[in-house]
């Protein structure tokens, strides 16, 4: 009987951006909307300051991605280029070197030395980056893939208490807003929970609860400096 292992690491770069900016994007937005919606304005106002945060949070997202998750590549494409000049300088050296590592983890020295000289034979470059720095193909990082899937999830995120602002009366707006955007974000975590193989009610708790004591507290910010026209 064959039994396949259905492994997820391989979506945690862009499984991290796009739960990253669905949950920013409901938080934030429907934060703001309720926390000027507090201050006793008006529904139009309240939207404009919605699609305003929409906008700036999008691109506040996919930016803030593509340069933090650059800063990694860089560092990536640093460390290989390192480990290229020493396999070429010194490949006697890297071959001890990894075959120490195979050591550490268990194996005789003579078969770790069988291994290490049969992986540099085959690819010696993959081998020292995936076993001493610690680089694989699937957990590479990727400016772009990171940047559109933030934004993209942001802008989704969003529109949702944006959209449930726009359909709903004033005057139960925030309660509204308030209990879509929890709905939402538990949604939201066992969504990404699944993805990611992991629990789901306790990923929808935690998604939930963070999102509810941001909007609790910018609802008081609200109440607290608005001014009725």
């Amino acid at each position: 009987m064959s039994i396949h292992e259905e492994h997820r690491a391989h979506r945690v770069g862009w499984l991290r951006a796009a739960v990253l900016g669905a949950n920013d994007g409901i938080v934030s937005t429907a934060s703001l909307i309720i926390g000027v919606a507090a201050a006793e304005t008006t529904q139009d106002a309240i939207l404009l300051a919605g699609v305003a945060g929409l906008v700036a949070g999008a691109m506040s997202m996919a930016a803030g991605e593509y340069v933090s998750v650059s800063s990694q590549s860089d560092t990536e494409k640093a460390d290989l280029e390192l480990e290229k000049r020493s396999l070429e300088q010194n490949p006697d050296y890297e071959r001890d070197e990894l075959a120490s590592i195979y050591v550490q983890r268990g194996l005789t020295p003579q078969l770790a030395g069988e291994v290490a000289a049969q992986l540099m034979a085959r690819n010696a470059l993959e081998a020292h980056a995936r076993e001493e720095i610690g680089i694989t193909e699937g957990a590479k990082a990727r400016p772009i893939q990171a940047a559109l899937a933030s934004a993209g999830t942001f802008t989704i995120g969003a529109a949702l208490p944006l959209f449930t602002a726009w359909v709903v009366p004033l005057s139960h707006l925030i309660g509204a807003v308030a209990f879509l955007s929890i709905v939402f974000l538990a949604v939201l975590g066992g969504v990404a929970a699944r993805a990611g193989g992991a629990p789901v009610l306790k990923a929808s708790i935690r998604v939930s609860f963070w999102g509810a004591l941001a909007m609790a507290l910018t609802a008081g910010v609200g109440r607290l400096f608005g001014v009725v026209a």
